[in-house]
C-alpha cells in the first residue's frame, strides 16, 4: 500500500467526533461525512487500466445516486411508529446514504468527463425507479431490503478483495471502502424496518414475499447492469462477442465479481435469516487499521 492510500485511508476510517459521527442508541453506525476527488481528474480507465473492471464499477455508481434516494424515501416513510433505536438506525442510514449519493453524483461527472456519455443509462434508470415508485410504499420497502442485502454483499467483497483494486487510483479506491464500510454498517436497518413494517404477519409469508422478491429484483437488477456495461465497453469500442465474453469472465470467471457473492446473495434465502446472522466485525476492524 502506497504512502498515499495510507493517508486516504486514515482519513476513512478516523472516527469522526462524538457530536457529530456515532449517534447514541445506534448499533456501530457512524456518519463519516467525507469528500474525494475535489481537485483531481480520473483516468478513463481507472481500475488497473482493464475497460472491463472501469466499466462495471462505473456502471454500479450510475445507479447510486437515484437508488440511494428511493432507499432513503422507503424508510423514511416507514420510519413513524418504530422503536426509538430503529428510528435512529434509520436517521444515521438517511445521513449515510445521502452523503453516498453526493460523491457518487461527482465520481459520475468525473466519469463523463473521461469520455462516458452516461445520459441513456441515467434517463433508463430515472424512467424505471419513477415506473418502481408508484406500486405500494411497502413493495418499495421490500425492493429496498433486497437491494441493500445486494450491497452489502458487494461491500463486503469489495473490503475482502483489496488486491482487485491495487492497481487504481488511491483516491477512487478510498472512496468506494468508505461507501463499503458505511453499507456493512447499516446492513440491518432496511431489513429491520420490514421485520416491524411485517411484524403482523407470519414467518412463512415474510419469508415467501421477500424471496420472491429477492429473484425478480436481482434478475433484474442483474440484466440492468450488464446492458449499462456493454454500452459503456461499445463507447471504447468493444463490441459484440468479444464484448460479451469479456464481461461473463469479469463476472463468473475470473476475478468473478458476481460469482464470489453468489454465496453470501443465496443467504438471504434462509428462513432465519438476518443480516447480523454474517458476523462483519473483523472485517470492519481490518479495514479500519
Amino acid at each position: 500500500m502506497t504512502n498515499a492510500t495510507h493517508r486516504i485511508a486514515a482519513r476513512l476510517v478516523t472516527p469522526p467526533a462524538p457530536d457529530k459521527g456515532k449517534l447514541e442508541g445506534v448499533n456501530a453506525i457512524n456518519v463519516r461525512d467525507m469528500r474525494f476527488l475535489r481537485n483531481s481528474e480520473i483516468n478513463r480507465w481507472w481500475l488497473g487500466n482493464n475497460p472491463v473492471a472501469t466499466a462495471w464499477h462505473n456502471v454500479l455508481s450510475s445507479t447510486f445516486p437515484r437508488g440511494e434516494a428511493f432507499f432513503i424515501d422507503s424508510l423514511r416513510t416507514h420510519r413513524k411508529g418504530t422503536p426509538p433505536e430503529l428510528s435512529e438506525a434509520i436517521r444515521a442510514f438517511i445521513a449515510q446514504e445521502a452523503n453516498h449519493s453526493r460523491e457518487h453524483r461527482l465520481f459520475n461527472r468525473h466519469v463523463e468527463q473521461a469520455g462516458y456519455d452516461m445520459s441513456a443509462i441515467d434517463a433508463r434508470l430515472a424512467e424505471f425507479i419513477a415506473r418502481t415508485r408508484v406500486k405500494s410504499e411497502l413493495v418499495n420497502l421490500i425492493v429496498t431490503t433486497v437491494l441493500e442485502h445486494m450491497t452489502t454483499i458487494i461491500a463486503r467483497d469489495l473490503l475482502s478483495s483489496p488486491h482487485l483494486y491495487a492497481n487504481a487510483d488511491p483516491e477512487i479506491v478510498a472512496l468506494w471502502r468508505w461507501h463499503a464500510v458505511e453499507e456493512i454498517e447499516h446492513k440491518a436497518v432496511a431489513f429491520d424496518t420490514f421485520m416491524h413494517t411485517t411484524r403482523r404477519w407470519s414467518r412463512f409469508r415474510r419469508w415467501r414475499v421477500r424471496c420472491i422478491l429477492a429473484v425478480l429484483v436481482t434478475k433484474t437488477f442483474v440484466a440492468h447492469r450488464w446492458r449499462d456495461t456493454l454500452e459503456l465497453l461499445e463507447q471504447d469500442g468493444i463490441t459484440g462477442w468479444p464484448a460479451r465474453r469479456m464481461l461473463l469472465m469479469y463476472l463468473m470467471g475470473q476475478p468473478g465479481m458476481l460469482r464470489r457473492i453468489l454465496p453470501g446473495w443465496l443467504r438471504f434465502f434462509r428462513p432465519g435469516f438476518h443480516p447480523s446472522c454474517d458476523d462483519d466485525a473483523t472485517l470492519l476492524a481490518k479495514s479500519s487499521a
